[in-house]
């Protein structure tokens, strides 16, 4: 299973690259009998008895349900919670202890960047692993949004964290209703746009550094703003390709323990909502 967010990516459910065949998934279907070179790497399934294989998975012993997946991204999803709001109570940002409570956050954030990507580059899920990089991203965010109540614009973070369960919610109904469909120039296009965005967060922090202000004006006024909504569209979208791959694993019969990838993708998408909806509303309110 391959994660959808724009850093960190995973071998996808199919690499059919015949005539109308889908990328990473998109736009194909689980297929009965031997496997297909080339193909679902799930599909040496002689289990498979109908069609679609969906049947067949969902029977195997030692298959990925989506039970699995919702209870690992509840455990994930919850580590980061915990952590977060313990680190809000016990990490002050008074100006007594700000600066220690931001070097334990930049601390935390490089580690979880790390657990990240170790993570991303093994061929196997590692469940302490992944509950490690919530747990340090727990730690970040929650001195960081303590940092932006208390300092830059109260009363934003339990907007923000409304704002990420609708995006999710939102994006969940749309690609239930196939108002969203995931194929292969969608995914294509999702993943341009994300390096551009990355490109240009890149530059803009590089430009932060050398004038020792705002940078290219990406991260405050309309600029800013039109900057951040982009974001979290994007988020919206790897949400969408998230949920893709989470039904392709389900119907290919992919292995229960790839559910953790799941959980893992779909709270790095989450955290990235949260950051930009945060980032959005901070502007809004010290526009006013």
């Amino acid at each position: 299973m391959r994660s959808s967010n724009p850093v960190f990516s995973r071998r996808g459910f199919t690499r059919d690259t015949g005539a109308g065949a889908g990328y990473a998934g998109f736009n194909t279907a689980p297929r009965a009998g031997g496997a297909a070179v080339g193909t679902n790497p799930y599909a040496t399934n002689p289990y498979a008895a109908d069609p679609y294989g969906r049947q067949a998975a969902a029977g195997r012993s030692g298959a990925m349900t989506m039970d699995d997946v919702v209870s690992r991204t509840a455990l994930t999803l919850g580590t980061v919670v915990v952590t977060a709001v313990l680190s809000w109570l016990l990490l002050p940002v008074d100006a007594a202890n700000v600066n220690r409570s931001y070097g334990i956050a930049v601390g935390a954030a490089v580690v979880a960047l790390v657990l990240g990507l170790i993570q991303s580059f093994k061929r196997k899920p590692t469940p302490a692993l992944i509950l490690a990089y919530a747990a340090f991203e727990g730690i970040f965010l929650g001195v960081l949004s303590s940092v932006v109540s208390t300092y830059i614009a109260s009363g934003v973070v339990v907007q923000a964290v409304l704002g990420t369960m609708a995006v999710f919610a939102g994006t969940l109904l749309a690609y239930k209703m196939r108002w969203i469909r995931v194929t292969r120039r969608f995914y294509r296009f999702v993943m341009a746009a994300a390096m551009g965005f990355l490109i240009l967060m890149a530059v803009n922090l590089l430009f932060s550094l050398f004038t020792h202000g705002d940078g290219l004006g990406f991260r405050s006024g309309g600029l800013g703003i039109a900057f951040g909504i982009v974001g979290i569209l994007l988020g919206a979208c790897f949400l969408a390709l998230d949920f893709k791959q989470v039904e392709d694993g389900v119907s290919y019969g992919a292995p229960r323990e790839e559910s953790w990838l799941a959980a893992f993708g779909l709270t790095m998408t989450l955290v990235w909502i949260y950051l930009e909806i945060l980032r959005v509303l901070s502007i809004l309110q010290n526009n006013n």
